[in-house]
């Protein structure tokens, strides 16, 4: 089934799930399952996060499937439901499995990287790696809150504040190199922007899980940059402490997007980390 897409954005299929939620992504390569699950904010899409990097998976010999999650991107927008960590998951789960994808590598930057964090915990025998980018779930709410870029991004959305103009200034929150900021990027995010309900974000609920990583079985990937005004990058410490199986690269200038804004090391790594870790996805 193909869905009418916003300004700018590929149009892929969609499923729908038995709650009735529509959820869009996009389907591109062979071999084994790669997911891709987006971080949260204003207009945030599959497509924005990951255009740079599913490609390369692609090309490389993998499945991908990069996802919109409800509330995002080109997928449903329900004014009537909160928006906590389980409901991601569960939505996830009814994507993955309508699918047919009960195995895969999940990809997770931000509230992405919280989604696959606990979808590795409730259904563990379901994920070969885990790859995250400055992932969310390891911190208190308050102290998520008290960064720059998430104080910035609830007070002007939820505010109703959002155009042009304020989008540009908290993406450029999101990166090191304003640069990468582009009039297309900007248009993008608007887009997807105008349809998303407050409740995105105002009722936004993601537990600290930090006491839980112990049970991650499967190896661990994940990248921090240094100047990252949304999630400290303290957390890849957490990580390295408590996961069995886990490598951490932290990347200084740059900030949240270390996938945008390192796109071709970041691909290399991930491929390179896939590689010496296939015999786990048996």
């Amino acid at each position: 089934m193909s869905s009418t897409s916003p300004a700018a954005l590929p149009a892929g299929q969609t499923i729908t799930t038995p709650d009735g939620l529509r959820l869009h992504y996009l389907d591109a390569g062979a071999g084994e399952p790669v997911v891709f699950i987006h971080g949260s904010g204003p207009g945030a899409s599959g497509h924005s996060n990951f255009k740079h990097n599913a490609p390369a998976f692609a090309a490389a010999g993998f499945r991908t499937v990069v996802v919109d999650l409800p509330g995002y991107g080109q997928s449903s927008k329900p004014a009537d439901v909160e928006y906590t960590l389980d409901f991601f998951v569960a939505a996830l789960r009814a994507q993955l499995l309508a699918l047919a994808l009960p195995r895969c590598v999940l990809v997770g930057n931000s509230l992405g990287g919280a989604i696959a964090l606990k979808y590795a915990l409730d259904y563990p025998e379901h994920v070969s790696r885990l790859v995250m980018m400055a992932p969310g779930g390891v911190e208190d709410r308050e102290t998520y809150f008290r960064m720059e870029g998430i104080e910035k991004m609830v007070s002007l959305f939820t505010g109703g504040h959002m155009n042009p103009d304020t989008m540009r200034q908290l993406l450029t929150l999101l990166v090191h190199d304003a640069t990468l900021v582009t009039d297309a990027l900007v248009d993008e995010r608007m887009a997807v922007c105008k349809a998303q309900p407050r409740e995105v974000l105002a009722t936004m609920k993601v537990p600290n899980l930090t006491e839980r990583l112990g049970e991650i079985a499967c190896p661990v990937l994940g990248f921090w940059g240094t100047e990252d005004r949304f999630n400290p990058a303290g957390g890849a410490l957490k990580f390295l402490q408590g996961c069995r199986d886990a490598r951490f690269v932290l990347i200084n200038r740059c900030g949240h997007w270390v996938m945008v804004e390192h796109s071709d090391y970041f691909n290399r790594e991930c491929l390179g980390f896939l590689a010496d870790t296939a015999e786990a996805a048996v």
